[in-house]
């Protein structure tokens, strides 16, 4: 479960002699403001909104990667600051772009290095990693080099990696982005099995309308880092597209 209310953030100005280069960049930004929400247990919600909207900055505060400037959130009725590493235990965050991956490794072996560092020894560590690949329908590729992944198979191995701690919450940022429309459509019945048969709660990120529509309950339209609409699926009034263009302005 994921609770935010009045939640906000706001970075400074970059250290110099950045502020010198880019004059532009001497201004605070406040990349989200007064935004409330919540997602209970086993829910899919999407967060959609245009590129700088403030998704990724809201995904990485529920992750405990950036603090908050102001607000309150509870994840899985954790603090995300009194009790941020209470928090990480339950969460699993896959970011778009996945490039933290050693491409000379398998794919087995990189869940493996990654699960060695959340503390597990080297059986559980195994274990886990190939129940991650299963449940990404990588178990086929799991002793293929990355290098050798297409770009929608380093999509799912990056979601594989964020369930190597079995979190109760998962946090995705664009997950499709690069696949093509069947690897995308296999990609969310993944995610809808996660929520449906384990139970996590997910958040999902992305600039697509059609994707949020296809894969969440609700969806929360989040522009220039305010939520500036809340829309069940599928939606009412005219559907979600246009629902999103009045929100954004388009």
């Amino acid at each position: 479960m994921i609770e935010t209310w009045g939640l906000g953030k706001t970075f400074g100005p970059p250290p110099w002699p950045l502020g010198l280069v880019v004059p532009s960049a001497r201004r605070p930004v406040r990349a989200l403001h007064d935004v409330t929400l919540r997602l209970d247990q086993g829910e899919i919600v999407g967060l959609l909104g245009p590129n700088g909207a403030g998704k990724t900055t809201l995904l990485r505060i529920l992750a405990t990667l950036v603090l908050p400037s102001e607000g309150r959130v509870r994840v899985n009725e954790a603090d995300i600051v009194r009790d941020s590493a209470s928090v990480r235990r339950a969460v699993g965050l896959a970011a778009g772009q996945e490039r933290g991956f050693y491409w000379r490794l398998t794919g087995m072996e990189n869940l493996e290095f990654f699960a060695g560092l959340l503390g597990l020894s080297g059986a559980q560590a195994r274990r886990r990693a190939a129940e991650a690949l299963s449940a990404m329908d990588l178990e086929d590729h799991a002793h293929q080099t990355v290098e050798r992944y297409s770009a929608g198979m380093r999509q799912r191995l990056g979601i594989a990696r964020a369930l190597l701690g079995k979190p109760r919450v998962l946090l995705l940022d664009e997950p499709t982005r690069s696949m093509d429309q069947n690897a995308a459509v296999r990609t969310h019945g993944i995610i809808r099995r996660l929520a449906t048969e384990s139970g996590v709660t997910v958040l999902l990120a992305t600039h697509q309308p059609s994707e949020a529509a296809a894969l969440c309950r609700r969806v929360a339209i989040l522009v220039n880092g305010a939520v500036r609409d809340v829309i069940p699926t599928p939606a009412p009034e005219g559907g979600l597209t246009e629902r999103y263009r009045s929100a954004v302005g388009a």
